[in-house]
């Protein structure tokens, strides 16, 4: 499933990825008090898909690369319009 070039499962690796990330951060910031404000944190979780962008640029899959890049995009912006709003 995963060898299949398509912008919708690019898409959708791109929002899971991060989302993951985002959970083991907020359950990390619980338990550690040092890392309770820290946003660096939050653009990790969006950059962790530049390590998927790569891997399947290198098979040739540009069309799920392009799904990634995407929803990385959308992650950043939610992200930057939260911190403005808060």
């Amino acid at each position: 499933m995963l060898n299949r070039n398509n912008v919708w499962l690019g898409t959708g690796l791109g929002l899971i990825l991060p989302a993951i990330a985002f959970i083991f951060v907020e359950l990390l910031k619980m338990n550690v008090r040092v890392l309770e404000k820290d946003d660096l944190l939050y653009i990790g979780c969006v950059a962790l898909n530049l390590f998927i962008v790569r891997y399947y640029s290198g098979k040739y899959m540009d069309k799920t690369a392009r799904g990634i890049i995407a929803s990385t995009f959308v992650c950043a912006f939610i992200f930057f319009y939260h911190k403005m709003k808060s």
